[in-house]
């Protein structure tokens, strides 16, 4: 009579914080290797406190040999949130290296304070900058309420990760490309558009020094064209944001 009871509380706040566990695996800013894995424990703990009683009454009973397989859905669903946004940040990061090859700035490398790794310097630019217009955009907080109204229509325990869930996820992430060519395209452009006159006027003027002057002026241009378009950045990383967490959503519509 108390075994049984016991067991389900404790198989409900143990698929509540395995769910919210992937989130934070994976998620931007709560997910980033600069926040303390304690910080990451004890706000999991906290939210599955806060989350276990509205669930609590939907929780079916579990047998404990079915246990590992819906630890494993549930920890892939919470993950599909945070994947979704980071995403954006993929695109973001090919960007930068992309624009750092063009620009010149492919050879310096400094520490991302978010990956905890080497990066290029225009990549990490980029990183830090899409990174404050997430949390000025409250982003971080739009990923909180929706991982709070999964459990709504997708109770724990209840996930079945099918072909259209996989089919999915997997054009997102073909997506990235597209969207860190976007991203660049500005940048791109220019220093494109800079290699070819670069290249006429050197078949023009043999006498001019075009290999000492195209990386500066490269470099030169490409900071110009990214400085004046960082004003676009705020309203096209909204949509960017808002398109994530819908897909974060789709994803687990299709998981039902």
């Amino acid at each position: 009579m108390i075994t049984i009871p016991f067991l389900n509380i404790i198989a409900g706040f143990l698929f509540v914080s395995v769910r919210l566990s992937g989130l934070m695996l994976f998620a931007p800013f709560f997910g980033s290797d600069a926040v303390p894995a304690r910080i990451k424990a004890a706000l999991v703990v906290a939210l599955s406190l806060l989350l276990y009683p509205m669930v609590a009454p939907h929780f079916p009973v579990t047998p404990l040999n079915q246990w590992p397989l819906l630890v494993f859905g549930e920890l892939l669903t919470g993950a599909s949130i945070g994947i979704a946004t980071s995403l954006v940040f993929d695109a973001v990061q090919m960007a930068g290296q992309i624009l750092s090859v063009q620009m010149g700035y492919s050879l310096i490398s400094i520490l991302d304070p978010q990956t905890q790794a080497e990066s290029t310097v225009v990549a990490t630019f980029h990183q830090l900058l899409a990174m404050l217009i997430f949390l000025r955009l409250d982003v971080h907080l739009w990923i909180l309420h929706a991982i709070g109204d999964s459990y709504s229509y997708l109770p724990p325990g209840s996930a079945h990760l099918g072909p259209a869930f996989v089919r999915t996820a997997l054009g997102a992430a073909a997506a990235v490309f597209a969207t860190g060519v976007q991203l660049a395209a500005p940048v791109l452009s220019a220093t494109l558009l800079a290699d070819v006159v670069l290249g006429l006027l050197g078949k023009a003027s043999p006498q001019l020094p075009v290999m000492l002057l195209g990386p500066a002026i490269k470099s030169l241009l490409g900071i110009s064209v990214l400085i004046a378009t960082l004003k676009y950045w705020p309203d096209m990383f909204r949509g960017f944001f808002l398109r994530s967490i819908e897909l974060g959503e789709q994803l687990m519509h299709l998981a039902r």
